[in-house]
């Protein structure tokens, strides 16, 4: 390896295994608001803003304990009594994370409680209004040297 190693700048997509495109979708769509970015045979692509969530059919997979991907949302709360209300199945009370039909470890965080900036636009375009970080995100952030907006 040659040159200065070059800092990691976010995540374009995670890429989900399930065994039915269509089943996850219908799974994810009752959940979540998105919009369908693009579908070939066997993956379909869902947009998160900026980013995108790739579901890839794959017939067989095994669950897994540990593997997770952690989605950022607005409205933990809502979507943990309704997520419930269907039975989904939890996998931790401490943290928000359940098991999707296909045993995806799935960890939802909110957006103000964590290390993560979105543009302005972006939230714009998601419909998210003005959503403040708490004061330990915001610290967090500071101590890596960034200061939001919202600091000033």
């Amino acid at each position: 390896m040659t040159g200065t190693p070059k800092p990691l700048l976010g995540i374009n997509h995670v890429a989900l295994e399930v065994e039915d495109i269509d089943g996850a979708l219908a799974f994810y769509g009752r959940y979540f608001d998105f919009s369908l970015r693009g579908r070939t045979e066997g993956a379909a692509f869902i947009d998160m803003g900026d980013q995108f969530l790739a579901l890839v059919q794959r017939e067989g997979r095994a669950a897994d304990a540990a593997r997770h991907v952690g989605l950022v949302v607005t409205d933990r709360a809502g979507l943990r009594r309704r997520m419930l209300g269907d039975g989904v199945t939890f996998v931790s009370d401490e943290r928000f994370d359940f098991l999707d039909p296909w045993g995806n470890r799935i960890e939802l965080v909110a957006y103000p409680d964590i290390q993560f900036l979105k543009t302005p636009e972006v939230m714009q375009h998601l419909g998210c209004g003005d959503l403040r970080k708490t004061d330990d995100a915001l610290e967090q952030l500071r101590e890596k040297g960034i200061t939001p907006p919202e600091a000033g």
